[in-house]
């Protein structure tokens, strides 16, 4: 309470005590003050973090996953001026239609494919329909109106009986046999077309065992699931010279994408079912024979990256896990980062800011990384040379924008919000995400790597984990030939059923690399 002048004390040393005494009392006020301002920010902060996970959860909930933005958005922050300065996006090959200041893509039913059969069922008009109905003569036929639909008719399914026949001399000493020709699985009743139909329903069409063993049993076919999956085992097994002639391969070229999930393995000594085990995925190889390549390890450590690696030399892509920082180091590797980890959280913080909150730093964030992807999008057919030439002259401008809106807004936001975590994870990898500038020939982000890997992960919702080291390990295997197929262009049954036919017979190594699916096209492994 404030004193009033009356009643103050005309003695100096007590007026110099009551003044001691009320410095005293606000030096205390103002230390409780500041403390009280720190905690009501330390709230503001919580609140802020608990709504940004609230509205982030409700997004990941009810919300579509893409990481655009609207053209309402987009347009907030001159997004029209970038366009000016590029050159016209020729990669679309779909007809456009200018409507209204904007560009819709026409849709319309796509043709079926030439390669399939037609069956041509013909549609005539009766007799008594053939007369022209004014003066009743005859009419002619003048054309016809084709319209074509797709049926499906069940997988064949067929008993190759292998017939060897049997000669003898007549002194009845000497008896030979035709001989068998090598088979995938020895003394199985497992042909190679069974093989890579298992295969492909399981690791490419995420259908597990049991499920197949229910659909065969529809047929009458009595294949229990334990035999199936010792069947991948064995085919597994059966494939690894290849495995280890397309890691070679990939080590060889200078360019090289790794990304890594988790998978569960029930029976593995030394460790929990519960336990977190790794699929590692390394994608590379040169342009035109791309190398995709599962490898399965108990752990996530450096040590594990260090020994893929091994011997590998060039740019290394991968996303932030500082997992990788030894081998880059002690290999002397060039880091590439990925934008599209950057890109991800700026959109899950604009999706944590909730519906009603107004656009600000995460908006304008993952704004100036949708130009960076417009870039790529432009330059996406272009040569490596032009590919360069192109990102010098557009992204560079971009990201100069970028580096200095991050150095002013980075002060601004809280470190522990969802827009201050993006910021942070783009000032710390900053150095890699824009080594991509460096050379045409790498790639903005990681995506080709991640998009390899989505198989497995979509698989593993299914059978949800692996019972063995073995099961796992041929797994890996079968993934990396499916998805190395898909990336040369071949269709991935077709494939497996003509390596699985021609592979036991292969003695040399000569032999067992013009199988890789790098070294085969179309033609060589059509089926009929």
């Amino acid at each position: 309470m404030p004193i009033a002048l009356h009643q103050l004390p005309d003695d100096i040393d007590a007026l110099k005590s009551l003044l001691t005494e009320q410095a005293t009392r606000l030096d205390q006020f103002v230390v409780r003050n500041e403390q009280l301002t720190t905690e009501n920010n330390r709230y503001k902060v919580q609140v802020l973090t608990l709504t940004e996970q609230l509205n982030l959860a409700l997004a990941r909930r009810y919300a579509a996953s893409s990481e655009q933005l609207s053209p309402d958005q987009i347009c907030l922050f001159d997004e029209a001026e970038l366009d000016s300065e590029m050159e016209p996006d020729t990669s679309s090959d779909d007809e456009e239609v200018t409507v209204a200041a904007h560009q819709r893509k026409k849709r319309g039913r796509k043709p079926l494919p030439d390669h399939l059969p037609r069956v041509d069922i013909v549609h005539e008009l009766a007799d008594d329909e053939r007369r022209c109905d004014h003066d009743g003569k005859l009419l002619t036929e003048i054309g016809e109106v084709i319209s074509e639909q797709l049926d499906i008719i069940p997988a064949k399914i067929q008993v190759t009986r292998h017939i060897r026949k049997k000669y003898a001399c007549d002194c009845g000493q000497c008896i030979k046999t035709a001989p068998l020709p090598a088979q995938p699985i020895p003394k199985s009743m497992a042909s190679p077309g069974l093989l890579a139909h298992i295969t492909v329903s399981k690791y490419q069409d995420a259908l597990p065992l049991y499920r197949q063993e229910t659909i065969l049993q529809r047929i009458g076919v009595e294949l229990p699931r334990a035999t199936l999956a010792n069947w991948m085992i064995k085919a597994g097994c059966l494939v690894q010279p290849l495995i280890n002639l397309m890691h070679d391969q990939l080590l060889s070229y200078d360019i090289l994408q790794m990304d890594e999930t988790t998978v569960q393995v029930l029976k593995e000594s030394g460790r929990k079912a519960q336990s977190k085990s790794y699929l590692w995925l390394q994608r590379g190889g040169p342009p035109d024979q791309p190398v995709v390549l599962y490898h399965y390890d108990p752990g996530r450590g450096a040590g594990v990256a260090k020994r893929l690696l091994e011997g590998f030399t060039g740019h290394l892509q991968t996303d932030g896990y500082d997992g990788y920082n030894a081998v880059v180091a002690s290999n002397n590797l060039i880091h590439v980062g990925c934008m599209a980890h950057a890109r991800r959280r700026f959109s899950e913080a604009v999706k944590a800011q909730g519906r009603n909150k107004k656009r600000g730093k995460a908006h304008r964030g993952l704004t100036l990384i949708q130009k960076l992807y417009r870039v790529e999008k432009q330059a996406r057919k272009l040569t490596p040379e032009k590919r360069f030439e192109h990102r010098q002259r557009h992204a560079k401008l971009v990201l100069d924008e970028m580096r200095a809106w991050l150095d002013q807004s980075l002060p601004q936001v809280p470190p522990t919000s969802a827009t201050g975590k993006a910021l942070h994870y783009l000032h710390n990898e900053w150095d890699k995400l824009i080594r991509y500038l460096d050379d045409g020939r790498l790639e903005i982000d990681n995506n080709a790597a991640e998009n390899a890997i989505r198989p497995f992960v979509v698989g593993r919702k299914n059978w949800l984990f692996s019972d063995s080291v073995k099961g796992v390990t041929a797994s890996a295997n079968l993934y990396s030939l499916i998805e190395t197929a898909k990336a040369n262009g071949l269709e991935p049954y077709a494939y497996l059923r003509y390596l699985f036919a021609e592979l036991p017979k292969a003695d040399t190594v000569d032999a067992i690399e013009a199988l890789l699916p790098g070294n085969l096209n179309k033609d060589q492994i059509r089926i009929g």
